[in-house]
């Protein structure tokens, strides 16, 4: 990893690999949680441990993710020998319910307690993140409130804040039936139609709570709290991330460095998860 300079990791990607990947689940999955269940801070939370390397990698999803939905490629793919992975569901989401997902402005900074306390017992006591989307923003938070634990971070398609624009690109997306189906489809086997529809409502109106009871704040005082080297990967065409976002994360996280996926979009690492190796490598 390098210091904050603006240099940036650019891949090129041949355009078979240009469509859009939807996020992995079947309707089989979502009879029967793939992993186990452990009582954490009170929540009865959902992981999944593969394989048995010295590298201690957690994955954290995105907005009401799950394991399979977000990283199958991940823990079906990454080297069993060299890495040990723990996929979780944060509080609310996937099998993590009941209960069921809550959204307060400070609900980053929750789930970042609760995977701390989940790799605690566990017994892992040094590990690398990498978090995607909103897993993003809690593994920054996490590894700024608990330095000593975290070796590496890759975080992408994250945000430290959000303004007026970050607000009507997902207020975009608020009506489910306009996704495509190979987006819907995952989440409808996961939770169901109708509470697939109030949960990503719920998610929607956090995000205007945000903006307007805190400014927009997700965790730009915790940027500076981040000692471990950070790589942030950007897509492109990311439609709901803009491009000063992992601009201001390069500048405000001291050991980072950038890496542009340029036809990479908003879920980049399902599509691009052989590449997205190589950089963190």
């Amino acid at each position: 990893m390098i210091s904050h300079s603006l240099r940036q990791c650019v891949f090129s990607t041949p355009k078979s690999l240009l469509s859009i990947s939807a996020r992995c689940f079947s309707k089989e999955m979502a009879q029967k949680a793939p992993g186990k269940l452990l009582d954490v801070l009170g929540y009865h939370i959902h992981f999944e441990t593969v394989g048995n390397g010295p590298k201690v990698l957690v994955l954290l999803p995105g907005a009401i993710g799950s394991t399979r939905t977000d990283f199958s490629p991940q823990l079906e793919k990454l080297d069993r020998k060299q890495f040990t992975l723990v996929a979780w569901d944060p509080p609310g989401y996937g099998f993590s319910r009941p209960p069921e997902r809550t959204f307060p402005v400070d609900f980053y900074h929750r789930d970042a307690r609760v995977v701390a306390q989940l790799m605690k017992q566990l017994g892992h006591k040094k590990y690398n993140v990498l978090g995607w989307s909103d897993g993003a923003n809690t593994g920054m938070i996490l590894a700024a409130m608990y330095p000593e634990r975290i070796e590496k971070l890759v975080a992408f398609g994250g945000n430290s804040y959000i303004e007026d624009i970050d607000v009507q690109l997902l207020e975009a997306t608020r009506n489910v039936e306009q996704w495509s189906q190979r987006m819907r489809e995952p989440m409808e086997a996961l939770y169901g139609p109708e509470r697939f529809q109030k949960l990503w409502w719920d998610y929607c109106d956090f995000y205007k709570r945000l903006l307007h009871n805190q400014g927009g704040d997700v965790c730009r005082a915790e940027l500076a709290k981040i000692r471990c080297p950070t790589l942030i990967v950007h897509g492109g065409k990311d439609p709901l991330v803009t491009p000063e976002h992992p601009a201001y994360l390069l500048r405000h996280i001291a050991l980072s460095k950038l890496c542009v996926i340029p036809e990479g979009k908003h879920n980049l690492h399902l599509k691009f998860s052989g590449r997205l190796q190589q950089a963190r490598d």
